[in-house]
Parts: structure tokens; sequence; C-alpha cells
């Protein structure tokens, strides 16, 4: 997450227009980054790392970064 905000199994991903283009799988908080983080379904041709989507939570919309994996800093 770019942002403040726990990506949660259910969530809608959206792209830059607002359309929901997936799923989130599963999310949570990470302890060693201090931020949320999260896995789920979308289209292959948005798998690029450095891709922007968005996530719904709740009511507010909240941009987050595609990056590769693991998601802890070495």
């Amino acid at each position: 997450m770019d942002e403040r905000g726990i990506p949660r199994q259910g969530y809608d991903i959206l792209n830059s227009e607002g359309d929901k283009i997936g799923e989130v799988t599963s999310g949570t908080m990470s302890p060693t980054l201090a931020k949320g983080i999260g896995m789920g379904y979308i289209p292959t041709y948005l798998k690029s790392v450095g891709t922007k989507l968005y996530i719904q939570i709740r009511k507010k919309i909240i941009p987050a970064t595609i990056v590769k994996l693991p998601f802890y800093k070495v």
C-alpha cells in the first residue's frame, strides 16, 4: 500500500478509472515495513512490478503498487 490502509481478503482491486479489475486474496499489516501488504488476483497484463493499482477499503480508494516478492527489506 502506498498510503495508510490494510488490504483484506475480498476487497476490490481497481484501475485508475475506478473499474474493478481484481480482488484481494490475503492482506495484513507488515510489522517490519510498517505498512499494509497483500496479494490478489488481477489480469496478467497488469502484473509488472511498479504497476499502480487501487484498493477499495470501505468507502476509500487507496493507491497501491505491485512490488517484487519478498515484501521485506534486505
